[in-house]
Formats: structure tokens, sequence, C-alpha cells
């Protein structure tokens, strides 16, 4: 794997009929959100090989309003992601090293936002960039990363709807 891309699904209803948290569906400005960062992955070429997906309504919905931009994709609903840690995170990324070139990891915060923080925290990254993920990982955010032959990943950015005209933070 060359690149990996830790992304928060897009923003949500507070509450499912169900009442199941699991069951909560994007809101009419997530679905926007999740279409934009699905252009601007792919303007920026970063088209995954291989997706993982959290199996809630929102990771799911998120994917599928993202796919269309993204083209041919591996996509794996991963029930394990669903209010993951960032262990259970980082064991799904180090099982993919030999999968796919660029990986996309959809799950929820925290633990997206932490293990961004621990591969930041890991590769030295700077003061600022440290400040700038620990301020939130909104919901539509990915943080990108270069991974070496070694398997290190260095920080390559931070994309947010909102950076690119979409929804506000949250």
């Amino acid at each position: 794997m060359h690149r990996l891309i830790l992304m928060r699904h897009a923003k949500t209803e507070r509450a499912a009929e169900s009442g199941l948290d699991r069951d909560r569906a994007l809101t009419p400005r997530g679905l926007d959100d999740a279409a934009l960062m699905g252009r601007i992955l792919a303007d920026k070429g970063l088209r995954p090989d291989l997706a993982l997906v959290s199996s809630a309504t929102r990771t799911r919905q998120t994917w599928e309003a993202m796919h269309d931009s993204l083209g041919d994709v591996e996509v794996r609903i991963e029930p394990r992601l669903y209010d993951a840690t960032t262990d259970t995170i980082r064991r799904f990324v180090e099982d993919a090293e030999d999968k796919a070139g660029c990986l996309l990891v959809m799950a929820h915060n925290p633990g997206v936002q932490l293990l961004a923080m621990e591969y930041l925290t890991e590769s030295a990254a700077s003061p600022s960039v440290l400040d700038r993920m620990a301020g939130g990982f909104p919901t539509g955010a990915a943080a990108i990363f270069e991974i070496d032959v070694a398997g290190r990943c260095a920080y390559d950015g931070f994309l947010t709807p909102k950076a690119f005209g979409g929804g506000a933070e949250d």
C-alpha cells in the first residue's frame, strides 16, 4: 500500500426511527457532502483500490454517494468497523497492506480521529498539523497518509467538505 485515506461518514440525522445508532441515515447535506468528497478525492487522484466500510447505514450511504466519482473499487462492508477502536482499525489497515495500492477506511469517531492522531505522532508531524487534527474530525472529513516501503505513515493532507464549499464543520 502506498496511500491510506481515513474517512469519517458524512452528516447524519440525530436519531433513527428504530432508535438504534447503527441505523442513523445521512441528512440531505450529508448526501451532498459525501458526493462532493468523492469528486474531490477523484480530482486529487486519490482513487482507492479497496474501500473498507463500516456496516452502519450512514457509512454505507456515504460510500454510495461517493462511489460514482471514484470508479471501480473493491468494497468490503465490515461490521467490526462500527464503533471500532484504533487497534481494530489499525488491524484492518495492516491486513490490507498487500491488497491495495490505495486503501480507504470509512468509519466513525472517535476511532478515525484517534488513529489519525496516532499516525501523526508516530511520524513526528509538525505541531500545527497535530493541533489541527486534535481540534476535530468533522463529518465527511478525510485524513490522507502516504505509506513508505517500511509501512510508516506520513501526513499528506486533511480534506473537509467545508474547505470545498460543502456543509459547516461539526
